[in-house]
């Protein structure tokens, strides 16, 4: 007898309750029968046709996300930013993803999350806003909308687990442990001897820092996977869990490494990131005993596309290309093709945001230097500021200066609609990877 699905059971069962025919196991074609609801009770059928088929009628396994990086997977676009998000037509509908018709921010119904290193303890409960950087919160990272995309790509219950430290390197402190030690190339010995340092002392504190937030991440994962119930109460041992992706979104502290990375600024001057990237998914793979865990890389796009850079950013073009080409590489390696992904954020960064960020402060050094020539006082330049901004920006730029931004430049600007297009990103590529489809609108 050939076993049928969970799902061609409740077919069954449906259709045995609302007609008079059945699914027939054999045959996979319905037959006709007498009408049982007066007999027995939709439950007793239920159990009666699944002992029948001898079929489990089980809950599907938890699926386990792990989510790590720096302090833009810690996230620091604060809920204020969220209005922001709906003045723009391509992505208010993601905003109403993101909270209620009320305007409150959504609690996820099948997603939970445990997070370490985003505020001063661990986070835990029901995927909402919060679980960004905890000061002058709440705050969202990507983890806020890619649990709401991965609910939509599966009916099972979707856990979480987020290691992110601000100011952490791939090179050091996410080091794994088949990349090998660090090694001080010629140029920073030599730099380090001519400024009389202690060489083999800095070779020690390198090599006690080395792979330390590695090791916390690897920890942190194995004890919540430990204790599942602790974070999801529901959760039951016999439904089981699965690890079912992996996202990685990091890279700032490498790219302004000019020590590690000697010739950042040239052809190839990243390959190490490459390669150190590519050892961190097959320890990760290995230490979690998760040969064929999917892994999606979130490649650093702060700024935006390269080719739309500004008179300002010029300087930095080559050296931000080289690098994110670099992060993407380990997609390309043949081992890893069609189980890891590589998605450029850059995609994802707000044009109008910068545009009307380099205006204003355009502005404002016009508003310094006035001040300076006038010898004004505080309260003067403010109030020239104040005009100068009245005379030279639009009322829109007003707006999505106020509405959009609530950081610094290199943390997305602390933009809702940035990390929330970001996160949106990472689940569709996991979803992808993973052969995933939405399983409601």
């Amino acid at each position: 007898m050939k076993k049928l699905s969970p799902d061609l059971v409740v077919i069954s069962l449906l259709a045995a309750v609302q007609s008079d025919c059945y699914l027939d196991p054999y045959r996979q074609t319905y037959s006709v029968i007498m009408k049982p609801t007066r007999l027995l009770t939709h439950r007793v059928l239920l159990l009666l046709t699944s002992l029948i088929l001898a079929v489990p009628l089980q809950a599907k396994p938890l699926q386990v996300f792990i989510l790590a990086g720096q302090s833009n997977m810690v996230g620091h676009a604060k809920v204020t930013t969220f209005e922001h998000i709906g003045m723009d037509p391509a992505t208010k509908p993601m905003l109403a993803e993101m909270q209620n018709p009320d305007g409150k921010p959504k609690v996820c119904k099948r997603v939970w999350i445990s997070s370490l290193g985003s505020a001063d303890t661990e986070q835990t409960g029901k995927l909402t806003t919060g679980f960004g950087a905890s000061q002058n919160g709440p705050k969202i990272g990507p983890e806020f909308t890619f649990g709401i995309y991965m609910e939509k790509f599966t009916v099972a219950p979707i856990l979480l687990i987020k290691t992110a430290w601000g100011g952490k390197s791939l090179n050091t402190d996410f080091r794994p442990p088949s990349a090998g030690p660090y090694v001080f190339n010629e140029t920073q010995l030599a730099g380090f001897q001519k400024q009389g340092k202690d060489i083999e002392a800095i070779k020690a504190a390198k090599a006690k820092e080395t792979g330390v937030s590695y090791r916390l991440m690897v920890e942190y994962v194995k004890s919540v996977l430990g204790d599942i119930k602790r974070i999801v109460p529901s959760y039951d041992a016999a439904q089981g869990y699965e690890l079912a992706g992996f996202v990685w979104f990091q890279g700032w502290n490498d790219l302004v490494d000019g020590g590690t990375y000697a010739k950042r600024d040239k052809p190839g001057g990243y390959d190490a990131y490459s390669e150190v990237m590519a050892h961190f998914i097959r320890d990760v793979r290995k230490d979690l005993s998760a040969p064929k865990l999917p892994f999606v890389i979130g490649v650093l796009g702060v700024g935006g596309p390269t080719s739309e850079y500004g008179p300002d950013q010029q300087r930095y073009k080559a050296t931000h290309q080289i690098f994110r080409d670099a992060m993407a590489a380990p997609a390309q390696l043949p081992e890893f093709k069609g189980n890891v992904a590589a998605v450029r954020t850059e995609n994802y960064w707000d044009l109008e945001l910068t545009a009307a960020k380099t205006k204003d402060n355009a502005i404002k050094q016009k508003a310094k230097k006035n001040a300076a020539e006038g010898k004004l006082k505080p309260a003067e330049e403010k109030t020239t500021l104040e005009k100068l901004r009245l005379d030279g920006l639009t009322e829109r730029e007003r707006l999505v200066l106020e509405k959009g931004i609530s950081n610094l430049e290199f943390h997305y600007l602390g933009s809702a609609k940035i990390l929330g297009g970001i996160g949106k990103g990472l689940a569709e590529a996991m979803a992808e990877l993973k052969q995933l489809k939405k399983t409601n609108p």
